[in-house]
C-alpha cells in the first residue's frame, strides 16, 4: 500500500494542472489515467483568450507555440443565415489535445507528480480513502481529485451517476483534411438544438463538429450529416463523439476530502461548450483547496475551501447560463439573429469574451440593456 498526499485521477487539463500545482506546493502526488500520453481526445480543440491566459498563470510559460495555431478572423452563422465574417479580431487559438494534453501532463511530472498513467482504477473506497489500480496495486490519499472527465468513476461512486442525462450536452465531430491557410474559425449557431457547430482549422487539418443539449436532440447524428453537408468533405471520415457536461454545474463538487474538477464538475462553457480553460483552473484551484486543507491536518475542509474557491467561475456559468436562453431559446431565436446581424456592441462583447478581455458578467450585463428590444421585437415580429 503506497500512500500520498493527494490522488488525482484523470491526466486531461484539469487532472495535469491539479497535479502540478499540488506537486508545486510540495506534497507527494500521484497522477492516474488509464492511458498513456501523448493519446487521443475528442475535443474541438478551441483555446481561447481565458484557456492561454489560465495556462500561462498555472504552468508559469505560455502554451508551446508550436502545439497551437492562432487565427485573426471568424464567421458566425445562425440557423442556415450568414451574420458575419469579422477580420482583425483579438487572437483565437486552436490546438489539438493530443498535443496539449501531453504537454500539461509534462508539467505535472517534472513537477514531482507520480506517473501512473497507462494504469487504470479498478476499485474506489471512499469511505477508506483507497485507491486499487488493475495489476494490483493499491494506494490510499489525503484527498482525491477526481478529473476524469463527463464519465467521472469518482462522481459516479459519489453520486450514482455522473451526470443529469436531462441536462446534459453531446457532441460528434470529426477531422477533415486542412483547408486553406486564410480559412476563418467558423461557428454556427444552431446546428444543434440548444447547441451550436464548429469548423476549427487546424495545423495539418479542420475538426468539425456539432454539439447540443442531448435531451433536445433525438438524432444528432442526422444533425451532424446535415452540418456536414455544409462542407466539401471527402470520404467518409470517422465520427467521434462524447458527452458534455453543457453547463450542467454541480454546485457541490465533491464531498469533504473528495473533489471533482473539469468536466467531471459540470464546468463547461454553457454558450461555447468550451472546458479547456476551466478544467485547468479548476484543476489549479482543488490542488490549492487540498494543500490547504492538509496543511491543517483537516483534510476534510477540502470542499469547503474548494467551492469558496470556484465561486468566481460558479457566478460566471450562472451568468452564461442566463445568455443561453436569448441565444438557443427558441422565443427570442430569430431576434438574436437579427440583433447580432445588426448589432456591432453584441458581437464586439462576444468576441471579447472569446479573447478572454471580459467574462460573463460584463457580457450578460451588456445583454441585459438589450433586452427590452429583444422582447419588443419578438412580440411585434420585427
Amino acid at each position: 500500500m503506497t500512500h500520498y498526499d493527494v490522488i488525482v485521477i484523470g491526466g486531461g487539463p484539469a487532472g495535469g494542472a491539479a497535479a502540478h500545482v499540488a506537486a508545486q506546493a510540495g506534497l507527494s502526488v500521484a497522477l492516474i489515467d488509464k492511458h498513456k500520453f501523448p493519446r487521443e481526445k475528442l475535443c474541438g480543440g478551441g483555446f481561447t483568450g481565458r484557456s492561454y491566459r489560465y495556462y500561462q498563470e498555472i504552468f508559469g510559460a505560455p502554451i508551446p507555440e508550436d502545439i497551437i495555431i492562432t487565427k485573426h478572423n471568424v464567421e458566425f452563422h445562425a440557423h442556415g443565415q450568414e451574420l458575419a465574417r469579422i477580420d482583425g479580431i483579438p487572437p483565437i487559438h486552436m490546438t489539438m489535445r493530443r498535443d496539449m494534453d501531453a504537454a500539461i501532463v509534462g508539467h505535472a511530472l517534472a513537477s514531482g507528480a507520480v506517473d501512473l498513467t497507462g494504469a487504470a482504477v479498478e476499485t474506489l473506497d471512499l469511505d477508506a480513502r483507497k485507491v486499487g489500480l488493475k495489476g494490483g496495486q493499491h494506494l490510499t490519499y489525503r484527498v482525491l481529485i477526481g478529473a476524469d472527465g463527463a464519465n467521472s468513476l469518482v462522481a459516479r461512486t459519489l453520486y450514482g451517476e455522473a451526470f443529469d442525462h436531462a441536462r446534459i450536452g453531446f457532441g460528434l465531430e470529426i477531422e477533415a483534411p486542412a483547408p486553406a491557410a486564410d480559412a476563418p474559425v467558423r461557428i454556427d449557431f444552431g446546428a444543434a438544438e440548444w447547441g451550436y457547430g464548429w469548423n476549427f482549422p487546424k495545423a495539418g487539418s479542420a475538426t468539425i463538429g456539432i454539439g447540443g443539449v442531448h435531451g433536445r436532440n433525438p438524432d444528432m447524428k442526422a444533425a451532424m450529416q446535415r452540418y456536414l453537408a455544409k462542407f466539401d468533405v471527402a470520404g467518409t471520415p470517422k465520427v467521434k463523439g462524447a458527452f458534455l457536461p453543457f453547463g450542467d454545474v454541480r454546485r457541490w463538487p465533491g464531498r469533504a476530502e473528495v473533489l471533482l474538477a473539469g468536466d467531471a464538475a459540470g464546468l463547461v462553457d454553457p454558450i461555447t461548450g468550451e472546458g479547456i480553460a476551466y478544467a485547468m483552473k479548476s484543476g489549479a484551484l482543488a490542488a490549492e483547496a487540498a494543500a490547504e486543507a492538509i496543511a491543517a491536518n483537516h483534510p476534510p475542509r477540502a470542499l469547503t475551501l474548494y467551492r469558496q474557491k470556484l465561486r468566481p467561475i460558479h457566478g460566471a456559468m450562472f451568468h452564461a447560463r442566463w445568455i443561453r436562453q436569448i441565444i438557443f431559446g427558441r422565443p427570442f431565436r430569430n431576434t438574436f439573429v437579427r440583433a447580432f446581424r445588426g448589432s456591432g456592441t453584441v458581437r464586439y462583447q462576444y468576441l471579447r469574451l472569446m479573447a478572454g478581455e471580459i467574462e460573463y458578467p460584463a457580457l450578460a450585463w451588456a445583454t441585459l440593456k438589450k433586452v427590452p428590444s429583444f422582447v419588443l421585437r419578438s412580440a411585434t415580429g420585427r
